[in-house]
């Protein structure tokens, strides 16, 4: 192609990255200019190459830009943009005097846009709607392949006319290049383009990776990826799943070559994606957006994106949204004495006043622990909170708005504002609430306070993961989680899986011990769904919960969402119904907070209120506040049994709250049943040793004996025991073995018989325990020392010795030895020589003539005992020996 004159070119040209939108406007503006040359900024997507290059590329003047001299340009005509970082090289001539530009775009005016001498821009779905209607206009004629070209860029721009952005002018300007013989049979193959495997690999990463933030009460979904190539239609992808998990806003950043790519979508007003992703350095409109990133890393990316988004995000957040649920209130002639303890018993600082104590009816006041703290100074312990509480009180409903509520907290003083819904007090908004929230759009408002991804939010983090559990979980437990899901929705509850379940499937271990928390009656809910479904149901009023058995005996726990409090420290705790986000907060460990709804229209989102999953991937065990073991020694216990059963590392600041919590003894406060049921679940670990020495470290031996500590000696006879027992697994005997017991003995195996006594007596063990360690253990350690001392031993003397001795502790003599003779002797024993019988019997002995009576016995003995020996080895040798001791016992008579 012949250039025009070197001192008087026009170019025409779009952004970065073109899309068919990008492509067909430079078509429809080249007919507008036609002595102007198309040049692209950059490269184009590949499927827009393969396209027009080889299909249509003879409706194009095009040129390639390493043949432009941009000395000799003296009119630019940008299409699609008219952001001077969107259009690569072209971006020098921006702000030159000696170049006329001309600008056509459907994106909205920023403060950084080129300023054009003839600018026609409006607000349309796609950039050629604009230039199809100057073309109609100036009778332009349109050819059949270029009116498809056309239309594609308004297909593409437009989501086939289902994106929000569509106008009235779209459809009018498509009409018309149809009219004009734009064939819909390309434009379908183009638009619905096949996915190929590196994209469906792409998208899967996006699919797993997405997290859900609810940033100022809008959940905002930001996914990322990253492959060693360029991976064409991004955009395309970030579309179908939006679509695929109906999303309202989503962030998809893709690292490829050397450059970060983002895009963004958004169907709701409150996320202006053009506006977050402009200050990224890309630029779009309101409801879609891109930007590509040099010289940056995707963690860089979305760090510098959150921020954004923290400041630019501003939803209409209502009462609902922020208040605390339940409300705590209490009745308007309780004692004050009664309703301080309901502070303390809470840590809030103010109390709804009903006529009624269950929250129904309008509130009639509020009473502060200021003002009780002062009527109970003056010794008016049983005065009626009625005689104290301010009377002058405001609510909101659930629809309140940020103004109202703020209005009515400050200009009534009100340090509590209910939120009342039909003459039901669904929860509460505190003074404090308000200033955090005012605070917090304080500081996003502020640019010297970027985004900090450790700060406490007080909104969980979600994301849907419900491929995650297709993948992982069986079918059958699948089916059953929706079924429970779709049962309680049913019945206007919410489900959610809980606890260790949901923990263990993001370990990648087994794990089908299901936990329900239902927000709402659990044992309501546990009858219905029994009924239902023809399991049987077992309830336990008193902690609202329930086991739901199935006739193949498969069982799921089933508790109300509840909150626990302790009336002193070390107490069980009492219990009351409550949401989910109090529910686990009364848990352990944060790695046991994470829930999965199960409600049919929310199925598989994963809720993170107390960044569970942070402390899963970087392996460690840490409290949900720092009167943890003050409220519950025993969680001590469970901190070094899950440390040592996932390999994790328990935090600084949980260990230093465990040290605090020995130092105050409080486990010499705890029940011995409480000790010794944590005590034996460490035990029955696969490799409890670890543990034990962990125990040690923190002196919590003690809590069993105040002598009690690890020694070198100890250490060794555990993992003997350690040993025994695996191969005692390998038998696969079927007989009870109860392992702990076998540590146990290990444990107090240096102790004195009072020692061990006092250790029963502590512990509250069992009768059966008790005998097992007190009479049994000692006993045994006396059988063991005989057998030391007595070698060799014959095997008939063996299994006197060893007849009657429990499975525990034979174990236990094998680990406890040091003799290898002995403990061979005693393997030999547990694995055949017990088994050992006479083939005669005593049916045979009344066969050869013998009077039943007590020779019977000494016979039978004595045969067991020469077979024992290897004397005996045939049903002859063993009539030939009973007819021999006969003929002894009549000579000697």
């Amino acid at each position: 192609m012949t250039l025009p004159s070197r001192d008087d070119l026009t170019v025409i040209t779009t952004h970065l990255n073109a899309d068919f939108d990008a492509v067909a406007s430079m078509l429809a503006a080249q007919k507008l200019y036609p002595d102007a040359i198309v040049v692209f900024p950059g490269s184009q997507e590949k499927n827009l190459r393969n396209f027009f290059i080889k299909s249509m590329a003879y409706l194009f003047n095009m040129e390639d830009i390493r043949n432009i001299d941009f000395q000799h340009i003296r009119k630019l005509v940008l299409v699609d943009t008219r952001q001077p970082g969107r259009i690569g090289k072209f971006s020098c001539l921006a702000d030159n005097p000696d170049v006329e530009i001309h600008i056509y775009d459907h994106h909205p005016a920023m403060a950084s846009d080129i300023r054009a001498h003839q600018d026609v821009s409006r607000m349309t779905g796609a950039t050629v709607t604009i230039l199809t209607e100057i073309l109609k206009e100036k009778h332009l004629d349109i050819s059949p392949d270029e009116a498809t070209i056309l239309c594609l860029g308004i297909y593409e721009d437009t989501g086939s006319f289902t994106f929000p952005s569509t106008t009235e002018h779209d459809f009018m300007a498509a009409a018309f290049l149809l009219s004009k013989g734009a064939n819909l049979n390309t434009i379908a193959t183009m638009i619905s383009r096949e996915i190929s495997p590196e994209q469906i690999g792409l998208l899967n990463d996006m699919i797993q990776s997405a997290t859900h933030y609810i940033i100022n009460g809008i959940d905002i979904v930001l996914t990322q990826t990253m492959s060693d190539n360029y991976i064409p239609d991004f955009a395309v992808l970030v579309h179908k799943l939006i679509k695929m998990e109906n999303l309202n806003a989503i962030f998809a950043l893709a690292s490829m070559e050397n450059k970060v790519h983002v895009v963004a979508r958004s169907r709701i007003p409150e996320v202006d994606v053009g506006g977050v992703v402009t200050l990224l350095g890309g630029g779009g409109h309101s409801y879609a957006a891109s930007a590509s990133l040099k010289d940056q890393t995707l963690t860089q990316v979305e760090h510098r994106l959150l921020d954004i988004l923290y400041k630019k995000v501003r939803a209409k957040r209502k009462a609902g949204d922020i208040m605390s649920s339940p409300a705590i209130t209490v009745g308007a002639d309780v004692s004050c004495k009664d309703a301080a303890a309901l502070l303390t018993r809470y840590n809030i600082n103010a109390l709804v006043i009903t006529e009624k104590p269950d929250r129904k009816g309008k509130p009639v006041g509020f009473i502060s622990r200021q003002v009780l703290e002062k009527v109970l100074f003056h010794q008016l312990d049983h005065a009626l909170v009625r005689d104290y509480m301010t009377t002058d009180i405001a609510w909101v409903s659930l629809e309140a708005d940020m103004p109202e509520i703020q209005q009515k907290i400050i200009e009534n003083k009100q340090r509590v504002l209910p939120v009342v819904e039909n003459d039901i007090i669904r929860g509460v908004i505190t003074r404090t609430d308000l200033l955090n929230i005012l605070a917090r759009q304080s500081q996003q408002n502020n640019l010297e306070n970027p985004f900090d991804p450790n700060r406490d939010v007080t909104h969980a983090r979600t994301r849907n993961i419900v491929n995650f559990m297709v993948e992982r979980l069986p079918v059958r437990i699948l089916d059953l989680l929706k079924s429970i899901g779709d049962i309680a929705h049913q019945l206007g509850l919410s489900a959610y899986v809980v606890g260790g379940f949901v923990r263990d499937l993001f370990l990648y271990r087994p794990n089908e011990d299901v936990d329900i928390v239902i927000e709402g009656d659990g044992i309501f809910f546990a009858k219905q769904f029994a009924a239902r479904t023809g399991a049987r149901v077992h309830t336990h009023e008193n902690f609202g919960t329930a086991v739901i058995t199935f006739p193949d005996g498969f069982k799921i726990d089933v508790a109300s969402a509840r909150m626990e409090y302790y009336k002193f420290p070390t107490a069980l705790p009492v219990v009351e119904m409550s949401s989910i986000k109090l529910d686990l907060f009364r848990r352990d460990f944060t790695i046991n907070t994470l829930a999965i709804q199960l409600s049919p229209e929310r199925f598989g989102m994963l809720i993170d209120f107390f960044s569970s999953q942070k402390d899963l991937k970087e392996k460690t065990i840490r409290v949900l506040h720092n009167l943890s073991f003050v409220e519950d020694p025993t969680r001590a216990f469970r901190a070094i049994k899950f440390e040592q059963r996932f390999g994790f590392t328990i935090s600084r600041l949980t260990a230093g709250l465990i040290e605090n919590a020995v130092k105050m003894d409080l486990f010499s406060r705890l029940s011995g049943r409480r000790i010794i049921n944590e005590i034996k679940q460490i035990l029955e670990e696969e490799n409890p040793v670890p543990a034990i020495e962990r125990m040690d470290d923190f002196h919590l031996l003690k809590a069993i004996h105040s002598s009690l500590q690890l020694t070198g000696d100890m250490t060794l006879l555990l993992n003997a025991v350690k040993k025994v027992l695996s191969w005692h697994d390998l038998l696969f005997l079927e007989e009870p073995c109860m392992k702990w017991t076998v540590y146990f003995m290990a444990i107090i195996a240096g102790m004195d018989y009072k020692s061990v006594i006092d250790i029963c007596t502590r512990l509250e063990l069992a009768p059966r325990h008790r005998h097992l360690f007190c009479r049994d253990h000692f006993t045994t350690v006396r059988t063991l020392f005989w057998l030391e001392h007595n070698t060799p031993i014959a095997n008939s003397v063996l299994c006197e010795k060893l007849s009657g001795v429990k499975t525990e502790l034979l174990l236990f003599m094998m680990a406890a030895t040091r003799q290898e003779y002995i403990q061979r002797a005693i393997s030999s024993y547990c694995v055949t020589l017990r088994y050992i019988r006479p083939e005669i019997t005593g049916k045979d002995l009344l066969s050869m003539g013998i009077a039943p009576g007590p020779i019977y016995k000494e016979l039978l003995k004595s045969l067991r005992d020469e077979k024992l020996n290897g004397i005996l080895k045939t049903r002859e040798d063993e009539q030939a020996y009973v007819i021999g001791k006969l003929t002894l016992l009549k000579s000697m008579v």
